[in-house]
Order: structure tokens, then sequence, then C-alpha cells
């Protein structure tokens, strides 16, 4: 009988090649699962991504999971998308802003996003949640309730133009983005 063993984790690269897909970052791209989509507010998320020294990640994968303007995971929206980070650490998604989601019970989850990074000196990505600025319910979310308040506010994005909300990720030190296990 042969005696299980655990192996090490290793990081994402260097195939990058494998997952370089920069349409992706575009859900409402033509020709894409979106195509044509119509309902909701379209919108694009943005941020820098930076390490523990507070340099840019220029190398990290930034995966969006969301649900659509309905609040729903699977009601005619595709809501996956990947975008690598430019040479400033900076990643971009086109979407539509999500609806409140239902939770258990009778708890009703704040419009969100999954965010999930990969980068280098990462043995395992990290995931997060992105939360809007002055969205009434973040006040009750189950999972934003859970974050001492002092931390909240780095999960929480704030507009930077028309349509544009932006949220930095920071991967470890000082303003560190508070990470979920998920």
């Amino acid at each position: 009988m042969s005696k299980l063993v655990a192996t090490a984790a290793q990081t994402i690269g260097p195939y990058w090649a494998l997952i370089e897909h920069p349409e992706w970052a575009d859900l409402l791209r033509a020709g894409g699962p979106n195509a044509g989509y119509d309902k909701g507010e379209r919108i694009t998320l943005t941020g820098r991504v930076t390490d523990g020294d507070g340099a840019t990640c220029p190398d990290a994968v930034v995966e969006l999971w969301q649900a659509g303007p309905d609040g729903e995971y699977e009601a005619g929206f595709h809501g996956y998308g990947r975008s690598r980070c430019d040479a400033d650490g900076c990643f971009h998604f086109t979407t539509v802003k999500p609806g409140a989601v239902k939770g258990r019970g009778n708890a009703t989850q704040a419009p969100h996003v999954t965010l999930s990074v990969f980068a280098r000196g990462l043995m395992n990505h990290v995931s997060t949640r992105l939360y809007f600025s002055g969205e009434a319910l973040n006040e009750t979310d189950p999972v934003l309730g859970q974050v001492p308040e002092a931390r909240r506010g780095t999960l929480i994005a704030r507009p930077a133009g028309a349509g544009v909300w932006q949220l930095d990720i920071v991967l470890q030190g000082e303003g560190e983005t508070v990470f979920l296990e998920v």
C-alpha cells in the first residue's frame, strides 16, 4: 500500500502565455458569452496590485467572479473574467454592476465581485471582494460585517470617473487588503 505524500504548491509562472487572453477582461465584448447583453449599468473596474514593498506587480493576474445585475449567478450573464496587470501593475475589467445577492437565511449580500490574485511570490492565489462605495447594503452585508471596521476600506471601490470604480490591492504590509478564505 502506497503512502500519500503532500507535494509542494507552485507559483503560477512562468507560463503566462497559457493564460494570456486579454479579451477575457471585457465581459461585454463582441463575440463573447455576454455579447449583446443590455441589462444593468455598464462599468469599468480598475485597480493596481502592489507587493509588500509597495512595488507594482506587472506580472500579476486578477480573476473576477460576479453575479449579474439581477443578483443571480446563472441567469443569462456570464460573470467570469481575467485581466493581466499592465506595466504599472493595473488591471481593468469591462462589465455590468452586479446586483444584491441573496444569502443564507434572510441575509442579502451587498453588490460585490470576488477577485482572485495570482502573482509572483504567491504559492497560492489570494481572494478578496470588491464592494461599491455608497451602497446601503454594505452596512448589513454578512461578509463585510465580519471585517474589522478599520480594515473595511480595503474592500470598498471608489468612483474614479463616469462608470469607473477603482480598488487597489495591497498583497502585504501596511494597508494590506483583507483576503478571504474561499
